[in-house]
């Protein structure tokens, strides 16, 4: 029993990937501040569609011992499985830049000092952690680090919003104004909640945690209490942006905008709070989506791969890490905006979920692979609709607002 309830650690940790970063964060706090509380059912939807994919996706790896991409590539082969592959490493590379260039603002906002000194000595330490660590360790680590987010719940609880209000907010509804924006902001939300890292990473962590058909049960707590924390601190985010941004007409188009956010709630410790989320979620972001990278990569080329063992035993492995860790500093050091490369990292995810998403239904309603554990019809309708809906969505929305209209 207690080795099952350890297992909770990677259902956190993931959700940290999810819903507790840089993108949770910026679109969060840019939906409460211009919608108010009109885009909360974009973050439902999300959590819904997520808890599935990662039940599904530890499922499979518990019953069939494969990761995703092994079981990908094996049934589709090699040429197929390149297109969901390079998309996906394009997506991780841009949101890893992005997670990035979070944790280094999160130091600029404490101490006044350059996102582009703040750079080197933050990816330095996450490649450390990487180099040295253990996945059970960093899993452990994040997860209760992670906690530390959970303030954003607290000030959402001490503002005491209008909980009638706020469960308006959980249906779609028609905006008043800018429906372009909206629904970009909606586009953008989906993905910061859907990536395709979390499917890859979470099968991964569970085969690394050499999980059996005897963790099915769970694997379904961990997916959603997973992923239910996330959600919830994702909301809270929302609602303080619109209880405490909105009203004075702060549209927090910028991380500095909204650095003062829980400070309204939570007094003098709320800046240092907001800094310590944001700087604590995007490294256990920055650390999942690192080795994810490394995952995909040595899975999608038959390489040896593993957290747990040493890099010299693992060179190709713990090179791959290495290599996209000096890639990604560039845009910071550049001085590229991290909430408007966020933005971007976002609305690219969901147009990349059909090539990651659609393979896996096909595998997951494979007995070869899932015996007698396939998919039923209620998971499939779900994770297909929200998939489609999110997909049609930004295909509507993206090309509207990059021109401006």
């Amino acid at each position: 029993m207690v080795k099952n309830l350890t297992k909770v650690g990677l259902g956190i940790v993931t959700s940290v990937g999810g819903f507790l970063e840089v993108g949770s964060i910026g679109t969060g706090l840019q939906a409460g501040a211009t919608y108010r509380f009109s885009l909360l059912w974009a973050i439902v939807v999300g959590t819904i569609c997520v808890a599935f994919l990662t039940e599904m996706t530890g499922r499979l790896a518990a019953v069939s011992k494969h990761t995703v991409v092994d079981a990908v590539r094996g049934r589709f082969g090699f040429p197929f499985h390149a297109w969901p592959f390079g998309a996906q490493v394009i997506v991780d590379l841009f949101v890893l830049a992005s997670e990035l260039g979070g944790a280094a603002l999160a130091w600029q906002l404490a101490t006044g000092i350059s996102i582009r000194v703040w750079i080197l000595p933050i990816t330095f330490g996450i490649w450390l952690l990487l180099w040295y660590g253990t996945f059970d360790s960093i899993e452990q680590s994040v997860a209760l680090l992670g906690l530390v987010t959970l303030s954003f719940a607290v000030a959402a609880w001490r503002l005491h919003p209008d909980w009638s209000d706020v469960a308006r907010g959980l249906l779609p509804q028609r905006p008043q104004t800018d429906p372009t924006q909206h629904a970009y902001l909606a586009v953008a939300i989906l993905g910061a909640s859907i990536s395709p890292s979390l499917v890859t990473f979470y099968s991964s962590g569970a085969v690394e945690e050499k999980w059996t058909p005897k963790d099915l049960l769970p694997n379904r707590i961990v997916a959603w209490i997973g992923m239910g924390f996330g959600s919830t601190v994702a909301m809270a985010v929302v609602i303080v942006a619109a209880l405490v941004l909105a009203p004075r007409g702060i549209h927090a188009d910028s991380y500095q905008q909204a650095a003062a956010l829980l400070s309204v709630p939570l007094g003098r410790w709320g800046f240092t709070l907001f800094c310590a989320s944001l700087f604590i979620g995007c490294v256990g972001a920055a650390l999942e989506l690192a080795l994810d990278l490394s995952y995909i990569v040595a899975q999608t080329f038959g390489w040896d791969w593993g957290e747990n063992k040493r890099p010299i035993e693992e060179a190709r492995f713990a090179l791959t890490y290495t290599i996209a860790l000096a890639l990604v500093m560039v845009p910071s050091l550049l001085g590229i905006d991290p909430l408007k490369l966020t933005m971007f990292s976002m609305a690219i995810t969901v147009l990349a979920l059909p090539l990651v998403v659609g393979p896996l239904m096909v595998v997951m309603n494979d007995k070869q692979y899932l015996k007698a554990h396939t998919n039923g019809f209620v998971t499939n309708a779900a994770v297909i609709a929200i998939v489609v809906v999110a997909f049609v969505l930004a295909m509507l929305a993206l090309p509207l607002q990059w021109l401006g209209a």
